[in-house]
């Protein structure tokens, strides 16, 4: 089983790239009661809640008994190929079949990442909201540090795309976290740094934002 990236790309030990195999700790577990949720285990939620095993199961990752009996193998692309996510969308288009999406991914301008994720786009928004730094910003810094845009196409891409809001699936991110939308954006609001964000005419703008 082929994934992307290895997650030392972002921040994990830089040693994790030195090996093509993902760890087993990272996707498998032998104990499914001592899972936390919520900054709770399992077990205890059972005890306390009335639940038992069988609620938990979409959120159990594979048995690691199960996996060692196998025949499987998890390993990265990144190992092989030099991690820049826009040549790696052509090298799968050309030799899996892979198609981008037929419209771009919101608060960005790429089609081909994130395209079997609804809340994706809640992740980098409610990023937007404590660092100031959209979706486009992340995607635009690591184009123009591979030479595929300038900094200036960079740039206008995040004043064009940045702070764009994911309405697509609103409504159905509401109804999984069961929350309504004045609840939502208490929320949000409530996590604007003062240092970021400014209130002006009813409308919340960033203090800074990137120029040429």
């Amino acid at each position: 089983i082929m994934y992307g990236e290895n997650q030392a790309e972002y921040g994990n030990d830089v040693e994790e790239n030195k090996t093509p195999e993902m760890k087993t700790d990272f996707f498998s577990i032998s104990s499914k009661e001592s899972i936390y949720l919520g900054g709770s285990t399992i077990k205890n939620i059972m005890r306390e809640h009335k639940f038992n095993l069988n609620d938990f199961v979409p959120y159990f990752p594979i048995n690691t008994n199960l996996y060692d009996n196998q025949n499987m193998n998890f390993q990265y692309l990144g190992y092989y190929l030099k991690w820049d996510p826009q040549e790696c969308y052509y090298y799968a288009s050309e030799n899996t079949g892979f198609k981008a999406n037929v419209e771009r991914t919101e608060g960005s301008y790429s089609k081909y990442s994130s395209i079997d994720d609804k809340m994706d786009p809640f992740h980098y928004y409610t990023t937007l909201i404590k660092f100031g730094l959209g979706r486009a910003s992340y995607d635009a810094s690591q184009e123009i540090r591979n030479g595929k845009i300038t900094r200036e196409e960079g740039v206008a891409l995040v004043k064009k795309y940045d702070q764009e809001f994911p309405e697509k699936f609103f409504q159905e991110f509401l109804d999984y976290i069961s929350i309504d939308e004045s609840e939502f954006w208490k929320t949000i609001d409530k996590f604007r740094p003062d240092h970021l964000w400014t209130k002006e005419k009813n409308s919340w703008k960033l203090k800074h934002t990137v120029h040429n």
